[in-house]
């Protein structure tokens, strides 16, 4: 049986890598995966949160996401996106969902960020981009600094990297998981 990964950003501000190469490399291990962003039209891609990258289609909007019919979750990072993602209902409900389910997430860099938001940060052990790390720890994480890290604290699999130099071992990290 197939297994089924959800990606979800916002419109803009996703950081490039961190979006294409996971979601390519899933596909060519053979997952089906589906991105959802905010808005059903063009998502703009940035390569270090300053230029401006490619522009990508979602499949849908994250209003239109049915996170039943998903076994993993990937949540990209990027600056803006991470920002723009803890205040939209649909991604913390999404999220909210994976997590009371039991179902594992895969976050990178500014990614953890929405983690917050949802209110699903408490007692877990995860990584991210250096700049997040003390709000991280305010909301009750506890922060390292390895190129990935796994936590099921709280029932649930969280799967997090720092930045897009970690995408190899997000990548091994998120297969393993789904094998």
């Amino acid at each position: 049986m197939t297994k089924h990964v959800l990606f979800i950003t916002s419109n803009a501000g996703i950081e490039h890598d961190e979006l294409i190469k996971p979601l390519e490399f899933l596909k060519s291990k053979g997952f089906a995966t589906q991105h959802a962003a905010e808005h059903h039209k063009a998502v703009q891609t940035v390569v270090g949160d300053q230029e401006l990258g490619e522009k990508y289609s979602p499949d849908l909007a994250l209003a239109d996401v049915d996170p039943s019919a998903y076994d993993l979750l990937v949540i990209a990072g990027g600056t803006v996106n991470a920002d723009l993602l803890r205040l939209n209902s649909d991604a913390l409900n999404i999220i909210q969902h994976f997590t009371d389910q039991g179902k594992p997430i895969a976050a990178i860099c500014h990614a953890p960020w929405v983690f917050i938001n949802a209110e699903r940060i408490k007692d877990k052990n995860l990584t991210s981009y250096k700049s997040i790390r003390l709000d991280l720890e305010n909301a009750g994480a506890n922060w390292v600094d390895e190129a990935v890290h796994r936590c099921n604290t709280g029932g649930w699999v969280l799967i997090t990297s720092r930045n897009p130099d970690d995408i190899p071992e997000f990548n091994a990290a998120i297969l393993k998981e789904l094998s």
